[in-house]
């Protein structure tokens, strides 16, 4: 009875809202990958753009729109036009990998796969409509489909059963329920049995998509204005979809390696005296770290581009000493420019006529940090040059990490929040309203910062941060979830919502660690910040009132366990600059919910259905499974495994996948496992990137049958790389009875590395926990290596010994370009 009244209650509002849908389809005609269906005064364009992707359109009126969001910046064709069919009542467009079939009676479309198997389809009584500016499409919704991606959404992994809306939106102290947020990306995953689809709304203003709250059999998707315009991807893996989507999209330049240290900042660290405080204390205390930050008080009256003469007398020689200490230095920038006729920033921006207009013409005035603000119009690309022109100003004393916030765009005055919809933007010479433009703000506010910061540093790779963005943004900046709470709730929270946002082509993501807004406890810090070694982005921050939020701040066995929680991330980072690359060449990210990695365990898809039971487990690259501990007081860590061999990383226990396991998880630990055949590569602990040379470069090898994996390499700075100026090797290992052999190729690119050793480490078989052999002999190439005593291994140029506890066999030799071979025998 509820679902009948449930249907009832849907159909009426379908009805009351004048929704009018596509009718018949009149005619058909074929261009190329394009075809056009046109129905009465409305038309409908398919365009084929690879052989798993399809672009649809719906213009009501019969006209196509310009096509105006920056998202899409790379076109795709066909290697072979699709083959398009007519049969009574339907046309068929066979691509290559599916089929998409209009039916034409009314204008209904479904997507299948090539043997007639049903992806996705149109609800036949909606399908596509509109209602005067707005759009929108109901699609059938499979019961056992599950939903991912949406980019920045509190809440569970899995969206079905919600309603989220894309509207960038300034929501300090959010909760799991609250929606929307800061970023808008309208992108999702369906998976079903195992099989993945994949649906891009490219669409910038106000949107929604209902996920089956509505009704319990569609789903539904539109926008306030614009074109009903997506794409489809056909999978089957999520993998492939993702890798489609960003190819789109672009994919995330390769960061500095600087970036992926610790960094430290709160609201805010002044005068200059405390920010040296902070530095000396990471220092002396032998904390690693890479960042620091300024907010909005190192401003004079906080207006950006300036700084507060008595709280930084001096910023040059500030910016100069941090940097000899090791540190960046990262300073926030706002887009509120003062009215104020005296400041530099308003002035060139007024005569240069860079700021957004009232309908009228005026410049349009709103209040933020410094009082009544204009707001640069990010939509030109003369203000974007404008923009990053005023950067210099902070370039030239040593500024190299570049926060943008506020760029919603927040306005404090106005009953939305942010600018009125009328408010016009330039639009790159259309002249269209903020309405159009809002969820696009802060994503062209990050473009105008990167680019800016391209040209006046070209041999740098910029470090822009965000707080807001759309689909695409990636190409110019990492991006935080916003004003956290410090509380387990939002520890948890944090894993989903930086997943999601992670695979819906956000690669370069983390959390406020600790909490944003209040005071965490010793264990709850401790607890976040082992989890933010497996988040890109991995930065403490708090809110101006709040407690000091530092490692150091919750006593002695805290500041041991937080030291030792960073030094793990510092000696994981030629690990992590390697799931980076990959993220950069690919688009895959590191971070990846197991769903992902798995879409066909049923175990895993039966826990991301369940509210109650949703997998809290995440993997970090194709190889490590991450169990962070997010339950106060908990000492040991419960999981299931998936499919394969895992080994624990601190025992070194080998389990078999498909299987419940629980581990010891001690305040200074957070479980997770490799799996069998995973190769990762490590170094020494330094206190910030390039503090010294790499030596030794360690790998750690975990025995599997056969693997094949990829080592990368770079300066981790410039943009050398992509003329060639790196290292690339193949590692491929093999395990037969007692022989494990191993082949490094010969490295690829021109980088060559400072001189220094390469420890391989051999994981020892085991089985049925116990260790089954020990190595008695190692060949490198034709040659017998020396056994050296453990003792004496650091000393040695060339040898290999074995730790007597957990088996592992180490072979030291020097780095060399060459290919090497190594041959390991065990014995019983």
């Amino acid at each position: 009875m509820r679902r009948i009244l449930l249907l009832l209650l849907v159909s009426c509002s379908f009805l009351s809202a004048q929704w009018k849908s596509i009718g018949n389809v009149d005619s058909v005609s074929v261009e190329g990958n394009s075809v056009l269906l046109i129905s009465g005064t409305s038309q409908v364009l398919i365009q084929v753009l690879a052989e798993d992707v399809v672009r649809v359109r719906l213009a009501p009126s019969g006209s196509f729109r310009e096509h105006t969001t920056p998202a899409v910046v790379n076109t795709m064709s066909p290697a072979q036009p699709p083959k398009v069919t007519q049969a009574e009542g339907l046309v068929e467009i066979r691509t290559g990998k599916g089929m998409v079939v209009a039916k034409k009676n009314p204008l209904r479309l479904q997507f299948l796969e090539n043997d007639g198997t049903v992806i996705n389809e149109d609800d036949p009584s909606k399908g596509m409509a509109w209602d005067g500016p707005e759009i929108r499409i109901w699609k059938i919704m499979p019961f056992e489909e599950q939903y991912f991606g949406f980019g920045e959404k509190a809440g569970r992994l899995n969206k079905k059963w919600t309603h989220m809306t894309m509207w960038n939106s300034d929501i300090p102290a959010y909760r799991a329920d609250t929606d929307p947020l800061y970023e808008s990306i309208p992108f999702f995953y369906a998976i079903r049995d195992g099989r993945t689809h994949g649906i891009f709304f490219d669409n910038s203003y106000r949107s929604s998509f209902d996920m089956g709250k509505a009704s319990g059999h569609l789903y539904s998707f539109g926008a306030a204005g614009g074109e009903l315009n997506y794409y489809f991807f056909f999978g089957p893996t999520p993998g492939s979809v993702l890798k489609r989507f960003t190819e789109l999209i672009g994919t995330m330049p390769l960061p500095p390696m600087w970036s992926l240290g610790y960094q430290q900042c709160r609201w805010s660290y002044y005068p200059e005296s405390r920010v040296r405080e902070i530095a000396d204390n990471f220092r002396k205390r032998s904390i690693p770290a890479d960042v620091l930050y300024l907010d909005i008080h190192y401003m004079d009256g906080y207006r950006i581009f300036t700084w507060d003469n008595e709280r930084f007398p001096d910023p040059r020689k500030l910016i100069h000493d941090l940097g000899v200490q090791g540190f960046k230095v990262a300073v926030i920038l706002d887009p509120g420019i003062k009215e104020d006729p005296d400041y530099h920033a308003y002035q060139s921006g007024l005569s240069g006529d860079h700021f957004l207009k009232n309908p009228d013409g005026t410049v349009y005035i709103g209040n933020v940090w410094p009082g009544p603000c204009a707001f640069p119009d990010f939509s030109s690309a003369a203000a974007r040059t404008w923009w990053g022109d005023q950067l210099k100003l902070l370039s030239d004393i040593g500024i190299r990490g570049w926060w943008n916030d506020m760029n919603e765009p927040a306005v404090f005055n106005e009953p939305a929040k942010t600018v009125p919809l009328e408010v016009l933007h330039h639009d790159e010479g259309r002249l269209t309203p903020h309405e159009k433009n809002h969820n696009l703000y802060g994503m062209r506010m990050t473009q105008a910062t990167y680019e800016g910061v391209r040209k006046l540093l070209p041999d740098e790779r910029p470090f822009v941060l965000t707080r807001a963005s759309f689909a695409g943004g990636q190409r110019y900046s990492a991006a935080w979830t916003g004003d956290n709470i410090a509380s387990w709730e939002h520890l948890q929270m944090s894993v989903p919502m930086c997943l999601n946002l992670s695979i819906s082509g956000q690669p370069f993501v983390g959390p406020d660690i600790g909490g944003f807004f209040g005071n965490p406890s010793g264990e709850l810090f401790a607890r976040w910040l082992q989890l933010g070694v497996f988040m890109p982005l991995m930065r403490g921050h708090s809110v101006i009132d709040a407690t000091n939020k530092e490692p150091w701040e919750y006593g002695k066995e805290f500041e041991r366990i937080n030291r030792q929680t960073i030094e793990l991330r510092y000696r994981l980072l030629p690990h992590i600059y390697n799931q980076m690359w990959i993220a950069a060449e690919t688009g895959i990210p590191p971070l990846r919910p197991l769903i992902f990695q798995y879409p066909g365990d049923p175990e895993i898809a039966a826990r991301e259905a369940s509210v109650q039971n949703a997998a809290m487990e995440f993997m970090f690259g194709e190889d490590i499974l991450v169990a962070p501990v997010l339950w106060q007081g908990d000492k040991t860590r419960s999981l299931r495994l998936p499919d394969g061999v895992w080994y624990d990383y601190w025992s070194g226990i080998r389990y078999e996948g498909n299987q419940n396991v629980t581990v010891p998880a001690p305040l200074d630990r957070i479980p997770f496992f490799v799996k069998a055949g995973g190769v990762i590569p490590t170094q020494p602990v330094m206190q910030y990137f390039a503090e010294k040379a790499v030596d030794p470069l360690t790998f750690t090898i975990y025995p599997a049958e056969r693997s094949i994996k990829t080592y990368y390499e770079d300066d981790g700075v410039s943009f050398g790389y992509q003329e060639g100026q790196f290292r690339r090797k193949t590692i491929r290992q093999d395990m037969t009875g007692a022989i494990q052999s191993l082949v490094f190729s010969e490295a690829e690119g021109s980088y060559e590395p400072a001189a220094r050793s390469m420890i391989v480490r051999l994981v020892a078989p085991q089985a049925e926990g116990k260790i089954v052999g020990r190595a008695s002999a190692v060949m490198v190439g034709s040659e017998k290596l020396p056994r050296v005593q453990p003792s004496r291994a650091e000393a040695a140029v060339r040898g290999w010994w074995v730790d007597e506890v957990s088996g592992t066999t180490n072979v030291k030799l020097p780095d060399l370009k060459e290919e090497i071979r190594i041959v390991v025998e065990y014995a019983k």
